[in-house]
């Protein structure tokens, strides 16, 4: 067998480097050939680059997000889930409430969407602020949430009132059930989630929560003016609602005027919630009407929904 030719390489040795680059015999130094400018590449074609999130207030009645698309952060939101059979009594007296209410009020819109008619309907209490996380600040979140529900006992809520309160922003007003038995247990749970909270550099739940379920809601003024004093904006929260889907961002605040194609009031008129108050408030109270069992924790991260058990009473 015959071996195979090994084709040798010659390279320069280091004196025939120096002569080509250094002084000549002559002693005529070489000079450097210029340096060539970088070629600036083409732009990219507009094509190829996603578009980001435009926020369209006719899709979302009148609704403009506050806080603006960021990418790779995502919304977030803690809060407690009960879930309303079609034909349970708390049903029909949301129902009732709601249709007495829009008369009343006719800016009024209700807060499960209509395109959402088809789903099962329950009611939250917020457990958070609205939360913005990084991709890796997720599954911290989900096992801070995981871990606070292994530690708690399922309890009965129940709504004791009826209830004007609006969003941080003094944008939207909100027809709310307010939290009676239970109270004490939510509080825990938002005292248990404030650590992980903090951790993220996120901004902790109201000093003075006066948890809620919202069913109603309506854009305000852009000045509300005198009357944004009679609620404490500390002691509020906004409910989740269904986010944008283009962005998983919610659009629970406003800070820009809404267009004059929706309608917008000052407040909800006192005599109406006074009225409502007359005609459901002892149905509301009643153990076999509002009382509902908090049997789990719910955490949204854009459109992704889990819940955690609570200990079985």
């Amino acid at each position: 067998m015959k071996r195979s030719a090994l084709t040798l390489v010659s390279y320069s040795s280091s004196d025939e480097d120096e002569e080509k680059e250094g002084p000549s015999e002559e002693g005529k130094s070489v000079q450097p050939e210029p340096l060539q400018k970088k070629r600036k590449l083409p732009p990219v074609s507009a094509s190829l680059v996603p578009p980001g999130p435009i926020d369209n207030p006719a899709l979302h009645q009148g609704r403009i997000r506050t806080t603006p698309h960021v990418e790779g952060q995502f919304a977030a939101h803690v809060y407690v889930s009960l879930p309303l059979g079609r034909h349970s009594m708390l049903h029909k007296l949301v129902q009732n409430i709601l249709r007495d209410a829009k008369t009343a009020i006719p800016a009024l819109c209700d807060i499960w969407p209509a395109e959402e008619a088809s789903t099962r309907p329950e009611l939250h209490i917020s457990l958070s602020r609205p939360i913005f996380l990084r991709a890796h600040q997720r599954e911290d979140l989900k096992r801070a949430v995981k871990n606070i529900a292994k530690a708690h006992k399922a309890f009965i809520v129940s709504f004791a009132t009826l209830s004007e309160l609006i969003n941080d922003e003094k944008t939207r007003t909100f027809l709310t059930l307010e939290v009676g038995a239970g109270y004490q247990e939510l509080r825990s749970l938002v005292g248990a989630l404030t650590p992980s909270l903090k951790s993220i550099r996120q901004q902790e739940y109201y000093v003075n929560p006066r948890f809620h379920a919202s069913i109603a809601w309506a854009l305000l003024h852009k000045a509300r003016g005198g009357a944004s004093d009679l609620v404490r904006s500390d002691s509020i929260c906004t409910t989740p609602f269904s986010p944008s889907e283009e962005a998983g961002l919610p659009l629970s605040h406003s800070t820009l005027e809404a267009p004059d194609l929706f309608p917008t009031i000052a407040q909800l008129p006192p005599e109406a919630i006074n009225d409502l108050k007359k005609r459901y408030s002892a149905e509301l109270c009643s153990p076999t009407v509002g009382s509902l069992e908090v049997e789990s924790i719910s955490l949204k991260i854009g459109k992704e929904v889990c819940s955690w058990s609570l200990i079985a009473r």
